[in-house]
């Protein structure tokens, strides 16, 4: 059965528009509680949201739902995408559900589910769920002496605090240096500056009054001119952009420079190399990640292991190949060692311990490596196959000729809209810059083809 429900981070809408109604939110909850309960103990879910003005439908539809069917729900709140995996594993909980659109607009949400070992759902799980919801589970609601009951965990919060402070060096302090830390208006608006600040820090906090719609919006990880402009006006050591759920970071120097996830994740690897933390041999990414990465790490003796786009597929090969550090160039890092998904709070504090112990500026902690140019371009596409095209093929064949030991082409179809992403990358920005466009335009051609009238 093709999926309808799940993409490839849970299920994702505009809010009170099928998928993410109130209708589907409670099927949604009564079929993930067929699937998790197990046993003869009172089965628990812990249930966490980010800051958008739906999380008031479908938390409590949701709350119907697996009450219905005889769980308890623990209710945490405003908290990131990380907290709610941990604690779902704290509290012994047999599920975790996090309600958020991570980095979109307040119009969207989404509902991320999370197995009692705090990692996300497998595609066969969800399809079940999936399944599920399409069918009468009339019959597996729980009698009314039986049903579920639900309460809120008030010290969320101070649990989520200690555990990410638990993750910094014992006996190092964040004293002296002033952060800006852009919150996103988003579920880590309480949390993010008090764990900086309990560190020691002088901190600066942007985006920390939430009223429902202005989550994301001109802030957080995926907008961070503000961010950027205010380490510079305040003369910050350090800046760090959140989305809306903090799974993802973005970071700044003092220069106001963005340093992106392909330089976070080949700091933390040397550091951990050098500690002799690092396990794998080397990191996970996607094939997003910049050449000059996986060059950078072959220096140090590392490996790069690559996976599809998307911090799930990560998180998969992490597990089975034993890495410990893996994530994104867009932010999402994952650190093994201290949690399951990712998160961004926790991978700037390991970018910090490494700027406190160099006690040199972050522009030149965090510059690793030279980023080899990158190009990368949209080309929307009508028909069904424009890379059987003949000409396009010749178009990509030439231009993997061009790039040949001297960087690499990457070409994939998007799952969401009628384009196909272009990605080059080399030693020479022009050839590169050139072969991008070649390939787009072969693909546009052959787009425009399919489409006309015959």
């Amino acid at each position: 059965m093709a999926r309808k429900l799940f993409g490839t981070d849970g299920i994702r809408g505009q809010a009170n528009a099928e998928p993410m109604t109130a209708e589907t939110a409670l099927h949604v909850g009564q079929a993930a509680a067929k699937r998790f309960r197990r046993g003869n103990h009172r089965h628990r879910v812990v249930i966490g949201k980010d800051t958008r003005l739906s999380g008031y439908l479908l938390e409590p539809a949701l709350t119907a739902g697996f009450i219905s069917m005889g769980m308890d729900v623990i209710l945490v709140g405003p908290m990131p995408t990380p907290a709610v995996a941990m604690l779902t594993r704290s509290l012994r909980a047999d599920l975790g559900v996090m309600l958020s659109a991570s980095h979109n607009p307040y119009q969207d949400n989404g509902i991320k589910l999370f197995g009692p070992d705090g990692y996300k759902l497998s595609d066969d799980m969800e399809a079940a769920i999936e399944r599920d919801v399409a069918s009468d589970l009339s019959a597996d609601l729980a009698p009314a002496a039986e049903l579920g009951r639900a309460k809120r965990l008030d010290d969320a919060q101070g649990r989520y605090t200690e555990f990410v402070k638990q993750t910094f060096p014992r006996g190092l302090r964040l004293d002296g240096l002033k952060i800006v830390v852009d919150c996103a208006n988003g579920a880590a608006y309480k949390v993010a500056p008090e764990v900086l600040w309990e560190l020691g820090a002088d901190t600066v906090p942007l985006a920390i009054a939430p009223d429902g719609f202005n989550i994301n919006r001109k802030c957080g990880s995926t907008a961070t001119e503000y961010m950027r402009e205010q380490v510079v006006a305040h003369g910050a050591h350090f800046g760090l952009a959140l989305d809306g759920d903090a799974d993802r970071v973005i970071i700044a120097d003092e220069k106001g420079a963005i340093v992106d996830g392909d330089q976070v994740m080949a700091l933390i690897a040397a550091d951990w190399h050098r500690r002799g933390q690092l396990r794998g041999g080397g990191l996970v990414a996607t094939v997003m990640s910049n050449l000059g990465l996986e060059r950078h790490l072959a220096g140090l003796g590392l490996a790069l292991a690559r996976t599809s786009v998307g911090d799930r597929y990560v998180v998969e090969h992490m597990r089975a190949r034993g890495y410990n550090v893996g994530g994104e160039q867009s932010g999402h890092i994952i650190l093994g060692d201290y949690g399951t998904t990712g998160d961004g709070l926790i991978a700037a504090l390991q970018v910090l311990a490494v700027l406190v112990e160099a006690n040199r500026p972050t522009s030149e902690v965090c510059r690793v490596f030279a980023p080899l140019p990158q190009v990368l371009r949209n080309a929307r596409v009508n028909g069904a196959a424009p890379l059987a095209d003949a000409r396009v093929k010749t178009a990509i064949a030439a231009g993997e000729d061009r790039l040949a030991g001297k960087g690499r082409l990457l070409i994939r179809p998007s799952g969401t809209e009628p384009v196909i992403r272009v990605m080059a990358e080399g030693d020479e920005e022009s050839v590169v810059a050139a072969v991008v466009e070649e390939i787009v335009g072969a693909l546009e051609a052959a787009g425009a083809r399919a489409g006309a009238p015959r």
